[in-house]
């Protein structure tokens, strides 16, 4: 039963804090929930309004209204099933190919897609920042459609942790090697920076190289690209290479 006190707990889990504090995040749509069994994360309880969906062991489904669903739906739009799902602590896999690192991404949405796009050009590990916006959250967890499931996501200090990288760092700089005229090493780190500000000094110190994406419109109004935007095209250049 979707009792008063679920329902409060359920909601509370937009914030990271009641998140740490449940062990818990959400998960919203039948087509990503049906992936979880598969991966890494354990489903604790599904609330759905179509429970003839679901045959999932050791999972207690519960069938709701649509006016419940949208209690805990954190979508203006609810789909029709929210899974309740334990946080997991990832491990920093080895360093064998290409990988991202995020330097203080703040927007949910980008961090979402930039996921997506790790997953689908099967980069398995992205490093973020300690201020990077948390994935857990539900607007990344939407915005990366099952993604998470499939890319390994940490946080770290990611300064420390590119002074001990034996690789090629590569990052993104209005002043860098047009992307185009770049070859890409087999293994290396591509470092993003914040929307607003770039990457930062401390972390810039620590590039072996920096490229850019060449601006060919005749207009200088478009001042930069979004950064889940850049990301894309410039893993599109580095695999149009292999």
């Amino acid at each position: 039963m979707l009792t008063a006190h679920k329902i409060k707990i359920l909601q509370s889990l937009d914030k990271k804090k009641f998140r740490q504090k449940y062990n818990l995040f959400l998960v919203e749509g039948n087509k990503t929930i049906k992936e979880i069994p598969s991966s890494h994360y354990k489903i604790n309880e599904i609330y759905t309004v179509n429970p003839d969906e679901f045959s999932v062991e050791n999972v207690h489904i519960t069938p709701v209204s649509p006016t419940e669903l949208k209690k805990i739906s954190f979508l203006q739009n609810p789909k029709d099933s929210v899974a309740v799902c334990e946080l997991r602590e990832a491990k920093t896999l080895p360093h064998f190919s290409i990988q991202l690192i995020l330097d203080g991404i703040q927007d949910p949405g980008n961090l979402g897609t930039i996921i997506r796009l790790a997953d689908w050009f099967g980069i398995e590990q992205i490093i973020c920042s300690e201020d990077t916006v948390d994935f857990y959250n539900p607007k990344v967890i939407q915005a990366s459609m099952g993604s998470f499931l499939r890319v390994n996501i940490v946080y770290e200090d990611i300064q420390a942790y590119l002074q001990n990288s034996s690789s090629a760092i590569i990052g993104t700089d209005m002043d860098g090697k047009n992307l185009y005229q770049c070859s890409f090493p087999e293994k290396f780190s591509l470092v993003l920076g914040n929307e607003g500000n770039g990457i930062r000094p401390k972390t810039e110190e620590l590039l072996t190289d920096k490229i850019t994406i060449p601006r060919f419109g005749k207009s200088r109004a478009t001042e930069s690209l979004n950064v889940s935007m850049a990301a894309g095209i410039i893993l599109g250049q580095i695999f149009s290479e292999k």
